[in-house]
């Protein structure tokens, strides 16, 4: 018997979201029955899934991407749905529509490379990101992020003016409804009660070359001793200066035939790239912290 088109039509929802879903919990038997079991009953497809049972401290981590019949509605009646099955597990989760953008606010000082590599990442979409506006205490970038259409300030700091700039920061924050900072080389510390407020939503990023090259000119140090490798690190802020938990990591040889500007070149290309892998996979909801270390389901 051939079905006709309006019986294969009614079969098919007319309308279909795609979602994220983001948990970790304590390993125990049945997690991913539950999850999974959820997802059957709300009629739901699975397209993705990753999961990681860490052995050593007994916590499991899990990420999904899953399809749903409805509209722009239907998040709110899963996120209410899931409510019991999380609280079964002890879940912390996160469930959000697929492919939407994470409000993004950028710090930036003298370096524009960071800058210029997110702004070209986040234009061209290859970055599920809205950037609302960059902010510096320098005012060199103006023109290029006003060219781009997104809001520049500048916000100057010295010792004197530190908390006052860093209250104009958290009030830019909640005006715009920021949900990641990203320090793309902003050279000025944060305080301790900055990095408590923008806990597991600050990103930054430096040179491989921490600890053994502080300072001034780390590049030039490395050349002088010789180094074969050039690398950068991003990680979540904290207050243990550049030492919060990593998110990714990019590495590349070099050799003797490396200059000092050949090593500061090579070290700005794994800047741009570590920084974009982790604002991409935080904004994808693949990174969840555990302590002082993250699981990134890739």
């Amino acid at each position: 018997m051939t079905m006709t088109q309006t019986e294969t039509s009614a079969e098919k929802p007319a309308t279909t979201v795609e979602h994220i879903l983001t948990l970790d919990c304590p390993e125990r038997r049945g997690i991913v029955h539950g999850v999974s079991g959820f997802l059957l009953d709300q009629g739901c497809d699975i397209l993705e899934s990753k999961q990681f049972d860490s052995q050593l401290d007994g916590h499991f981590f899990m990420r999904l991407h899953f399809e749903s019949a409805g509209d722009h509605n239907t998040l709110e009646q899963l996120r209410e749905a899931f409510v019991p099955v999380a609280d079964k597990f002890g879940m912390r989760w996160d469930l959000r529509r697929h492919g939407s953008k994470r409000r993004v606010l950028i710090m930036v000082s003298k370096f524009e490379h960071c800058l210029n590599d997110l702004l070209y990442r986040a234009r061209t979409g290859e970055l599920p990101i809205e950037i609302v506006g960059v902010v510096s205490n320098h005012p060199d970038h103006r023109r290029t992020v006003e060219w781009h259409g997104i809001p520049f300030f500048h916000v100057p700091i010295t010792p004197d003016t530190k908390p006052a700039a860093e209250q104009r920061l958290l009030e830019l924050i909640d005006r715009m409804d920021v949900e990641l900072v990203v320090l793309a080389r902003y050279m000025q510390v944060l305080s301790d009660e900055l990095t408590r407020e923008l806990d597991g939503r600050a990103i930054n990023i430096h040179h491989s070359f921490l600890p053994s090259f502080k300072g001034a000119k780390p590049y030039h140090q490395a050349y002088a001793r010789g180094v074969k490798t050039v690398g950068a690190t991003a990680h979540y802020v904290n207050a243990e200066l550049d030492e919060g938990p990593i998110i990714a990591q990019q590495v590349v040889e070099v050799d003797h035939t490396y200059g000092p500007e050949d090593l500061v070149a090579a070290g700005r290309d794994t800047e741009c790239k570590a920084l974009s892998n982790a604002v991409r996979w935080h904004c994808e909801g693949r990174v969840i912290l555990q302590g002082n270390r993250t699981v990134v389901l890739r």
